[in-house]
């Protein structure tokens, strides 16, 4: 997963515009190719400067599940 680092416009992803925080590519849109990837994320781009970078996907959480608790015998 990447994330916006500086706003810019897709220009593979129809002039889409992506502003920093944002998810990179978003969700539905073609995975781009490793080659897209390392030129969005270094300095060989229009812009001159990196614009993306990898973040680690968070692991996926498991809800808790709450028990109930066993009924309590009468005496």
């Amino acid at each position: 997963m990447f994330r916006v680092i500086y706003p810019f416009k897709d220009i593979q992803d129809g002039w889409r515009p992506y502003k920093v925080g944002e998810e990179f590519p978003r969700e539905g849109a073609p995975l781009p190719s490793s080659e897209r990837l390392a030129e969005l994320s270094g300095s060989e781009n229009r812009l001159g400067r990196p614009l993306i970078e990898k973040v680690e996907a968070k692991a996926a959480e498991k809800p808790e599940t709450k028990k109930k608790p066993a009924p309590r015998k009468k005496k």
